[in-house]
């Protein structure tokens, strides 16, 4: 069913990469959702009032937020098409983000305003009307927020849209929603128990919970997130790949919505290579990384000593000193300044983001001090960075 709805909505629905085809997968994702939650809003509306539900009712309005959701997130998506301008020119993509953050909040308000009804109607609780055919009905609407999860956790992943992921878990959070509401339907008309509003506070929660976990997942991405490492590991592998590049460093990625991506990098060359061909090499890599991964890379170049022996091998040393104390760190930028008194061991240290300001300087001082213990001349003139790569 689902491959069948891309086959005949979504033209060249193999090229992701393609900004057209994006919209298109979120268009329709938008326009299915919409569909199916504005169904499921009436009969779910239908039957609260017939059996006079709360919980049932609450259900029905938190479908009808998920479709006024699906209307927003189709309005960014067409905004986030718009290509570059004098004003924008990184593109609109952010506004997919945007759209999903105005989803989120009024997911959360729905869920406020049924939990304030729901909470109410503990201390005023009204007689439930079992009727076990529109409890079946309710059941069929389970699964088909079952499949509405599946078709967006599909899309989802297919062309790596967090927003669409977001929809998908809150489609699931809504099966648990509808589940309760039967619950609590099957239990009144079975035992007489008045546990609706009960349920319908449990609803509420759900809703709210979603509303949360979809702004914070929009969030990270807008505020800054940390380089997925699949992502890191491709890149730099890439980089890497190139005769005349020794390694790399300080990778940083911008994104500017789902299909718009700028990163930055230092590439380590040998400091005794031509620099008209190590630009050349460079030019290079910048115009494939764009073509193979659809980002606009711009690389610094870092030069490296590589033929002196004796920086070679205080390098190592310094290394390894350092993973005794922290094995999840790393060096880069080293080189050695000699002097009549002392010799400068100058470098750039990357720890994990787990160090507060006092155990910094608690590591700093015991790598200088086990340095010094290896030749007293030695001075350290070190600094202290972090990874941009999501830590495990």
């Amino acid at each position: 069913m689902i491959n069948l709805l891309v086959k005949k909505f979504i033209k060249n629905n193999e090229n992701i990469e393609d900004p057209s085809v994006r919209t298109a997968y979120g268009i329709l994702s938008s326009v299915v959702g919409m569909i199916c939650n504005l169904l499921l809003f009436g009969i779910k509306m239908a039957i609260g009032i017939i059996i006079n539900s709360i919980s049932v009712m609450a259900d029905a309005f938190n479908n009808l937020s998920d479709a006024a959701s699906s209307v927003i997130s189709f309005i960014g998506v067409k905004l986030a098409e718009r290509p570059a301008d004098k004003e924008h020119p990184f593109g609109h993509g952010r506004f997919e983000y945007i759209s999903a953050l105005a989803v989120s909040f009024l997911i959360m308000q729905v869920g406020f305003s049924l939990f304030q009804s729901s909470f109410s109607k503990i201390f005023k609780p009204e007689e439930v009307d079992f009727n076990p055919l529109l409890t079946g009905i309710l059941g069929i609407s389970v699964l088909i927020k079952v499949w509405l999860a599946f078709f967006n956790r599909k899309l989802g992943t297919r062309i790596n849209s967090s927003v669409m992921k977001a929809t998908a878990a809150d489609s699931l959070g809504d099966v648990l929603v509808t589940t309760a509401a039967i619950i609590s339907t099957v239990i009144a008309g079975l035992t007489g128990l008045l546990i609706d509003g009960y349920m319908g506070v449990v609803v509420s929660i759900f809703v709210m919970i979603a509303g949360f976990r979809i702004a914070k997942e929009t969030l990270e991405p807008l505020l800054g997130q940390a380089i997925d490492r699949e992502v890191y590991q491709r890149i730099t592998d890439m980089v890497e790949s190139y005769e005349g590049i020794v390694g790399s460093h300080d990778l940083i990625i911008h994104s500017y919505g789902p299909t718009h991506r700028m990163a930055t990098i230092h590439a380590e060359v040998p400091n005794n290579i031509n620099f008209e061909q190590a630009h050349e090499t460079i030019d290079r890599i910048e115009r494939d990384v764009l073509k193979k991964l659809d980002i606009f890379l711009v690389i610094h170049m870092d030069p490296l000593e590589v033929n002196d022996t004796m920086v070679v091998e205080k390098k190592d040393m310094v290394l390894n000193i350092i993973h005794s104390f922290e094995p999840n760190s790393s060096l880069h930028d080293f080189r050695i300044v000699n002097g009549e008194h002392q010799i400068n061991l100058i470098f750039d240290l990357v720890i994990p983001y787990s160090y507060s300001k006092e155990e910094e300087q608690k590591l700093l001082s015991r790598i200088v001090e086990e340095i010094r213990r290896q030749d007293a001349k030695y001075q350290c003139i070190i600094t202290l960075e972090n990874s941009y790569v999501a830590e495990e």
